[in-house]
């Protein structure tokens, strides 16, 4: 994990306050719009399908094929493919609630539980003080292997955190409050357009209001202590 020295050399973005800190570091460690639109398209592509044949297969079919040909345009142009094996593992799961159980609207079950598992994890994650959004801003730190923890002895750099990480809380919250009774009514069309609405569009709230939070706040950085050398045993008087 970089110090406070580190960061204030010409060689690196300067960050005087904890909330500059966490927004380069956040700004480096999240994805574009290309991403967010790479894990839309195949939602898009099953509710369009299913809407058309009202066939469970023929809507994982064309899931499948959507995201396929983005890895596909991926792999040519020799970037990297995070988010589309995001979304092909996405679809590979909703292919297999769909398929097994032969309703459309179980395609949507493993979102809605991977948003209620992380919505209880990023709680607890608060409530030990480790929040989960000081692990996204490490990711973003070049040093993140050396020292994956380091952001941790910046007291303050953790309380801003957690104020950040229960947005992440109320998201997912609002994500499972929306989409579980449309699952129980097997409301497909209002399903797809809830999972896309809920999905980048919803991110981009939660990242506008921990904006205001980290725009609005002034928290000093804690210069890390450098290490010490153990030291060797003392030789006694002769």
């Amino acid at each position: 994990m970089a110090t406070s020295d580190d960061i204030a050399t010409p060689a690196t973005a300067i960050a005087h306050t904890v909330e500059s800190l966490i927004r380069e570091r956040l700004s480096s460690a999240l994805g574009g719009a290309r991403g967010s639109l790479e894990t839309a398209l195949p939602t898009v592509a099953f509710v369009v399908a299913w809407a058309w044949r009202h066939d469970v297969v023929a809507a994982v079919g064309a899931s499948v094929a959507i995201v396929l040909a983005l890895l596909a345009v991926r792999l040519v142009m020799r970037q990297t493919p995070r988010y589309v094996l995001m979304a092909l593992f996405a679809t590979a799961a909703a292919a297999f609630f769909a398929l097994r159980s032969g309703k459309a609207e179980a395609a949507f079950l493993p979102g809605i539980l991977t948003s209620a598992g992380w919505g209880v994890a990023s709680l607890i994650s608060v409530l030990v003080r480790w929040p989960i959004v000081g692990f996204m801003v490490a990711a973003g730190d070049p040093h993140m292997v050396e020292d994956p923890t380091g952001w941790r002895r910046d007291r303050g750099l953790v309380a801003v955190c957690q104020r950040l990480t229960m947005v992440l809380v109320l998201l997912y919250a609002v994500r499972v409050v929306v989409m579980f009774p449309m699952y129980l009514a097997g409301q497909v069309e209002l399903l797809g357009v809830a999972k896309i609405a809920l999905g980048w569009p919803a991110y981009l709230c939660a990242l506008a209001i921990m904006g205001m939070i980290l725009v609005r706040g002034k928290t000093a950085l804690v210069p890390s202590e450098p290490a010490r050398a153990p030291s060797g045993p003392r030789a006694g008087p002769r």
